[in-house]
């Protein structure tokens, strides 16, 4: 597999970024990873950079995206925080990302049995982590199928508020970034939300965050 450089990122567009990236994670579950020489990319992207996809995903041991997807270094700008929730830092993250360095598509990755969404759904308070529990609290109050049992206990309940919370962060995105809006409206990157089960390694994404 070859490291990217400028002119191949260039010619990658939202689609084709979103299509190496559902291929990756094929190879993820088919357990055939693409032969690599980490240390030769190493050496390769030392003099710059050139990644397709921003991929903001949960600190969860389980879900690193550079093995889910099966990419190598220099491929993916990876943002790692419990909840996978947004804030200043995480938006600035980004806008470097896509606007300075060319990335081609922003992927919100929730995944199953997530803690920190198990969290909210208790309404747990400690420490400095009630304050980013509070970020997903408002997916917890949109949920509104479920009547009973409304804890982590309920596994249903659970998956249905991940899912609200990695859309809620998709649109979050497009309403406090007004360089990330502008990119996705002229089509020169792309945004999507999806899901990863932490017991088949599958990544499925929302079709209805998608906007290419």
């Amino acid at each position: 597999m070859k490291t990217l450089t400028k002119e191949m990122q260039s010619a990658i567009t939202p689609a084709m970024a979103l299509d190496l990236l559902k291929s990756g994670n094929k190879r993820f579950i088919d357990n055939i990873k693409v032969n690599r020489n980490l240390l030769q990319q190493a050496n390769e992207t030392s003099d710059g950079q050139h990644p397709f996809a921003v991929i903001l995903s949960c600190i969860d041991s389980r879900t690193s995206a550079e093995l889910i997807f099966d990419q190598g270094l220099g491929d993916v700008f990876s943002v790692r925080i419990a909840g996978n929730i947004i804030n200043e830092d995480i938006l600035g993250s980004m806008e470097f990302g896509c606007k300075v360095a060319g990335a081609k598509i922003i992927v919100v990755l929730g995944h199953s049995k997530c803690g920190a969404v198990k969290g909210a759904c208790d309404h747990v308070e400690m420490g400095n982590l009630t304050a980013l529990l509070t970020k997903i609290q408002p997916a917890v109050f949109d949920e509104k199928t479920v009547t009973e049992n409304r804890t982590s206990s309920n596994d249903e309940f659970v998956e249905k508020v991940s899912m609200i919370n990695v859309k809620r962060t998709v649109e979050a995105i497009m309403q406090r970034s007004p360089i990330l809006k502008e990119m996705l409206e002229k089509g020169e990157c792309g945004i999507v939300g999806g899901n990863h089960n932490i017991t088949t390694g599958e990544v499925k994404f929302y079709d209805d965050t998608s906007t290419f």
